[in-house]
This record gives structure tokens, sequence and C-alpha cells, in this order.
């Protein structure tokens, strides 16, 4: 971490040394750059020698590299590491106030904005809940808390980067399912929200669908550094998903790879009615709607109450159904992909995720699984925020992540 005096000088530069960094216009000397600043974020803290053997580069590159983007305030040097053959070695890391990049995600159900440092850590973190947003009231809300996060930064405001926004495609779909009128979904289906957000701020603004920006926070900040390729399953009001390969975010033909909301969960047949989708297992709205027909507080999806009384029998009722529904997905993916491993992830308390791990695992196993190879179900680490730490990654991979598929792994 900074000391104080180094927090000072990278609050006292300029904010034009936060420059895009290794794009295609700019050339290799900028992308090494953004390469050591990716093995730094994945491996926390390396010492000159093993950036060099990481990366590939030689260590006078990397010592020219190291001197530019610590005069740039974007690295530290650490303490002195003893007792090893040879020269102490000298740590660099990250310098959490040498950039920042805010996250807002906007849902069904509620809004949150996040301020997250260089090193993707929460600086500090607002949210709102409603029943179906009001775009009058939402779109200056979003504009306030862009400007107020901005804004608490004081000296380091100018090293702030860009937003990310996370929400879904069509915020008014499936809105029979929601209660909503057609006028109501259509001033959200109609309209170009990043476009809107845009408008309403002089930072860049990057989009990415909602549970698409979840799995990005996954990929970064969770299992991904673990796991080379996964299907990612985000349970949240309406369930979604996203897809990683070969430690690269696969967005599909329309950025609507992992859109597992829209599964059929049956074969269709000829004149009858369309198949139910995975969102009406799946869904934390399926739990609400539980709740609701027992006369109980349908917020309690998303906190503890879920697993305690009175919410907990019908909590289990969801599970029962959710599990089986989402084994189901599972398995139509693994026949596609062929992937060995599944994050799976939600909005709900951590108690709620681990019970629905568990009975998904189970229902896993009373699959058919001639042919096929089972994949193994492990649980997100992003957790209920991963949606707006996800779109806040978006504009730091923008400016200071390598351009193509370049994530490095720990040995």
């Amino acid at each position: 971490m900074p000391d104080a005096e180094a927090s000072a000088a990278v609050g006292s530069r300029p904010p034009d040394l936060l420059r895009p960094r290794g794009s295609n216009q700019v050339g290799m000397r900028q992308f090494n750059e953004r390469v050591v600043l990716q093995a730094l974020r994945v491996h926390t803290s390396l010492p000159k020698a093993d950036l060099a053997r990481l990366t590939g580069l030689s260590a006078q590159t990397i010592g020219l590299i190291t001197a530019r983007l610590e005069e740039d305030g974007l690295i530290v040097k650490q303490g002195r590491v003893r007792g090893r053959i040879g020269q102490p070695s000298v740590p660099l890391a990250l310098n959490p106030d040498g950039a920042f990049a805010i996250g807002i995600k906007v849902g069904r159900r509620g809004a949150e904005w996040m301020l997250i440092d260089f090193a993707a850590q929460v600086r500090e973190r607002h949210a709102i809940s409603y029943e179906f947003p009001d775009a009058e009231q939402l779109l200056p809300a979003i504009a306030e808390h862009i400007h107020r996060l901005q804004g608490g930064l004081g000296p380091l405001a100018g090293r702030t980067v860009g937003t990310g926004l996370a929400a879904p495609f069509r915020l008014g779909g499936w809105h029979h399912t929601l209660g909503l009128s057609k006028a109501q979904s259509d001033v959200w289906n109609q309209m170009d929200l990043a476009a809107e957000v845009r408008a309403r701020t002089d930072m860049p603004v990057s989009f990415a669908r909602d549970t698409v920006a979840a799995c990005v926070a996954e990929l970064v900040m969770g299992r991904g550094h673990d796991l080379k390729s996964f299907l990612y399953v985000f349970v949240d009001t309406f369930v979604g998903g996203g897809l990683v390969i070969n430690s690269h975010l696969h967005t599909g033909a329309h950025g609507n790879a992992g859109a597992l909301a829209s599964l059929p969960m049956q074969p269709a047949s000829a004149g009858g009615a369309l198949p139910q989708q995975l969102i009406a297992e799946a869904s934390l709205w399926e739990l609400e709607q539980r709740l609701r027909s027992e006369g109980l507080d349908a917020t309690a999806a998303y906190d503890d109450r879920a697993l305690q009384p009175p919410y907990a029998a019908a909590t289990q009722a969801w599970l029962a159904s959710a599990s089986f529904a989402l084994a189901h997905a599972i398995a139509s993916g693994t026949a596609v992909l062929d992937l060995a491993d599944v994050v799976m992830d939600g909005s709900m308390s951590r108690p709620l995720l681990q019970a629905l791990l568990d009975q998904t695992r189970a229902a896993l196993g009373r699959c058919n699984w001639e042919g096929l190879w089972q994949p193994r179900l492990h649980g997100g680490r992003a957790g209920a925020q991963a949606c707006a730490l996800g779109g806040a990654m978006l504009p730091l991979h923008a400016n200071f992540a390598p351009d193509h598929d370049v994530f490095l792994k720990a040995a």
C-alpha cells in the first residue's frame, strides 16, 4: 500500500497522466505496460525478476516500464523482502490511488452505485430499492450519485477513468411476468440507457448486460483466478449468466452469450403453448411470489430471513424447484460447451446461495449424463454486488488491461 507521501504525489499529478495505455494506435510499449499492470493485478505484488519471468519481457524492459508506471503514480514499491539468496527483492504493487472507476447497476428491484480504486477495492457504495424503476426519478439519481462519488475523491477526482453501467438489455422485458403495463415496459425498452447516462456525465461510459458484468467481476476478482473456462450463473430478480472461455469473457454475436433466463425448460410442441423458460423457475422473482402468496414480505428473498421462520417453508419449496431447473440448464450448457466448471452466484444471502448450490449438486446427480462429463459446480465469490463491481471494472479494463486475450495465471 502506498504511504501518505506517495498518495499526495499522485493526487498532485495532472489527470492527463491517465491516458489510454496500449491501444492499437499507441503501440507495443504501452501494450507491454498493460501486460505488467495485469500481472500485478492478478498476483497482487511481484518483484521485477518475477515480472520478467511471467511476462516474457527482458529485465531491461521491465525496469523501464516499472519506472514509467511508478512515475505516473500507477504502481508503488513495497518493503524489501529479505531471507532469500542474493540481493533483497523489492515487490511492486498497484497503487490503489492510481486510478478510480464508478460502477452502476440498474436492476428491476434496485439500483447500486460503487466507487472502486485501482486495486479494485470498494471505496464507497450507495444503493436504493424500488418495486420497478421510474425513469423520471432514476435518471437524475444516477447523475447525482456519479457526481457525488467522483467529487468525494477531492484532489484525486481527476484520476477517475470512467463509469461502467450494468443493466438488462431490455429492462422492461417479461412485463407480463412483472405485472407491468405495456406503457411502463415501453419506456425502458425504447430507451438507450447508456446514452442517457452519457448525457449526464463528462466521463466515458461503458455498458454491459448486468449478468455479463457480474461475470466480469467473477473472472477478475473471483473464481477466474483458478478456473480457465466456466459457465457463469447469476440468480437475481431474473436469473441470467455469462460465459468465460480460456480466461476471456465470450459475449457472442449480440453480446448475449450466457443468457440463461431464456433457456426453454422443455421442447416446443406443434400447435401448443410456448414452453416455459428458466426465468420462471430459477429466479428470485419466483421466490418473491411464493412469499407474497403466503402474506409475507417478498423482500425477504434477498436477505437472511429467507431461511428463517415463517419464510423457510416457501423458500424450501422454491429451492426444490429452482435446483432442478438449474441442473437442467447446466446439463444443456455442458452438452453444447463441454465445460468442466460452472460458477453460481446471486443477489441472495450467502446461506441461501449455499443451500441452492447443495440442492443443485444433488439435482445434477439425477441428470442423465450419458455421453457427457458432469461439470464441477462452484459458488461465486463476488456476491450480491457482482453486477456493480463488474460494471466498475469495465473502464479500468478499457484503460489499463491488455487489448487481447492476456490474463496471466498463477503457476
